[in-house]
């Protein structure tokens, strides 16, 4: 792309951006207070199951006291497992919620994603509970984004195989004819085969690049996550825990909490 164009887009990106806030003003709000300081999420209705879990989730105290057990700079900051409360609350174990992945919320800098066990294990991609991740990224170069894509590519070809053996696997128990483990891989095998060569290999709208080439994120993440909101305020805040000292599991050394979310409907 020449300078010109790529000033265009940046143009067109800074224009969209004041518009795009004021679909904040009729969406729910919660201020999540930490140790750190104040953060302010804006719940998206395209995803009114990760919404409402998390409203009452906030309004039932359960946040209250939970770490940022996850922390790694230039990607995210984590947090939501019960079991690292300061005085343990009632819920611990985690809990799911149908994947409710919407191809316009993506993983640009600032937005709110629940996590989720891999799709090995979780082949419908089924969000976590609980926790929830708030991603802080960084700006892509052309052949990071290319990585990026790759990525994607390789992360759609292996849910698409994961979902394709299930569905075999769900088949063969119904069936009249023993059919062994390596036939159902292979059918699975098949049907991958059959999708990818229709669809193609993944490629990355224009408009989303100049986004992680201009304000960053983590493209990698891209519809293979729930994302269900995005940070109007305190973004310092952010960058302030994804750059806190983390031990070799990522745990920050110096406990960094929520200390409670006060949720606002307007």
């Amino acid at each position: 792309m020449n300078a010109s164009l790529r000033l265009c887009s940046l143009l067109l990106i800074i224009l969209l951006l004041p518009a795009c806030a004021t679909q904040h003003d009729n969406r729910i709000t919660a201020e999540i207070k930490t140790t750190e300081g104040d953060i302010k999420i804006a719940l998206s209705d395209l995803t009114p199951l990760h919404r409402d879990n998390f409203v009452k989730l906030a309004e039932s105290g359960f946040y209250d006291g939970v770490l940022f057990h996850r922390v790694i700079k230039d990607f995210m900051i984590q947090t939501g497992d019960g079991s690292t409360k300061a005085a343990p609350g009632v819920l611990t174990e985690d809990y799911i919620i149908p994947a409710e992945i919407n191809d316009s919320l993506y993983h640009r800098r600032g937005v709110v994603a629940a996590a989720r066990e891999g799709d090995d294990v979780n082949p419908a991609r089924n969000s976590s509970g609980t926790q929830f991740y708030i991603v802080q990224g960084k700006k892509y170069n052309d052949e990071d984004m290319a990585k990026a894509e790759q990525r994607i590519d390789k992360s759609n070809r292996q849910y698409i195989y994961y979902k394709a053996l299930e569905e075999e696997r769900a088949a063969a128990k119904n069936d009249t004819i023993a059919i062994t483990e390596d036939e159902i891989q292979q059918n699975a095998i098949m049907k991958l085969f059959d999708i990818t060569q229709k669809e193609g290999p993944y490629q990355m709208p224009a408009y989303r690049r100049e986004i992680y080439r201009n304000i960053g994120g983590t493209p990698f993440l891209d519809g293979a996550y729930t994302v269900f909101g995005e940070v109007i305020e305190g973004m310092d805040v952010v960058d302030m825990i994804a750059n806190t000292s983390t031990d070799l599991t990522d745990k920050p050394y110096k406990d960094i909490r929520i200390i409670k979310i006060k949720i606002t409907r307007k």
